[in-house]
């Protein structure tokens, strides 16, 4: 499989960076402005410098996407299992609200009951669990985003971009559930059924003996309905963003961005990206998101993945459009 999407996309408008300055049919004085003498400069070889960096991998390749997923298992593991004393409280407010009346009120009652390790109860499902999901979410929206992209064409795939992100986010996380279900059904047992289970290990094997495979996927419809659109919003906001962020906000094209400078604009693109919302929802969803794409692009540097810029007009929907000449 691996290796006919890597065929695929060799052809890809998302595979090698555009170094090109030229953007929206403005010419050459921004590739080749005028020295103080009033001849042109030499023209600084953009392409040239950036295949001085050589990558570990070619875009679309199996370890591209296998690197990529890796850096979703790091990104969503981590960052939800951080936040499982919140999640903890968060649950039991939705499962028992007389009794854990508000956010502090939670954690005093959580904490006067269990201690300080009660307000961990469900990290091991959660680490495993969001683990998987980051794995399927981050890993398939590649693949997806090659595949779909590839069907449409260079021209329609850069018209349709929101759409492709749209489309590759949402069959992404279909798949992304499937794994994240039976972890999450064991993370809401413990943390919210007292006296149950108070490990994984207790729980998965009694869940199974009551109900069978049933009791781990029943709840995947309602985490479609809840993460599907969410994950669309995400992916295609982020996208989006960055591209703005480049285009009216960072001074210089991205081939000239630093990697620390390319990772603010990411954390900037991930948080932007969903802030409507109550204002402990923004603080956070958006710190987690805003952190997840932040150690998702960490992973890319750090392994010297390909990491295409935003995505810039083909020349030949320039042409058809009179933009060049």
């Amino acid at each position: 499989m691996f290796s006919s999407v890597a065929h695929l996309a060799r052809a890809n408008p998302f595979n090698t960076p555009h170094l090109q300055l030229v953007h929206d049919g403005l010419g050459d004085l921004r590739s080749n402005p005028p020295g103080p003498t009033g001849q042109p400069r030499r023209p600084r070889n953009l392409a040239a410098a950036a295949v001085e960096e050589q990558y570990s991998c070619d875009y679309g390749s199996g370890r591209f996407f296998i690197l990529c997923g890796l850096g979703g298992i790091i990104s969503c593991g981590t960052t939800h299992t951080a936040l499982v004393p919140l999640d903890l409280v968060k649950c039991r407010m939705q499962v028992d609200p007389q009794k854990y009346k508000g956010i502090f009120n939670g954690f005093s009652v959580t904490l006067k009951e269990d201690g300080v390790r009660g307000l961990a109860k469900g990290w091991a499902p959660t680490f495993l669990g969001y683990s998987m999901q980051g794995l399927c979410k981050f890993g398939f929206y590649e693949v997806f985003k090659v595949l779909y992209s590839n069907m449409l064409g260079e021209e329609n795939t850069y018209l349709w971009r929101t759409s492709l992100y749209l489309a590759a986010s949402a069959s992404a996380e279909f798949f992304a559930d499937i794994a994240l279900a039976p972890m999450e059904a064991a993370k809401v047992r413990i943390q919210t059924q007292p006296g149950y289970a108070n490990t994984l290990r207790d729980a998965a094997p009694k869940m199974y003996k009551e109900e069978g495979l049933k009791a781990f996927y029943k709840g995947v419809a309602p985490l479609w309905m809840r993460q599907i659109p969410y994950t669309m919003m995400k992916f295609a906001c982020f996208e989006r963003t960055v591209e703005a962020l480049y285009k009216f906000v960072v001074p210089k094209p991205r081939s000239e961005c630093s990697k620390p400078e390319q990772l603010v604009v990411t954390f900037v693109a991930g948080y932007i990206g969903v802030w409507k919302g109550l204002f402990a929802r923004i603080i956070m969803i958006g710190t987690l998101t805003a952190l997840q794409w932040f150690i998702y692009d960490s992973v890319k540097v750090y392994f010297r993945l390909p990491r295409p810029p935003p995505p810039e007009m083909p020349e030949s929907l320039k042409k058809k459009l009179g933009l060049t000449q």
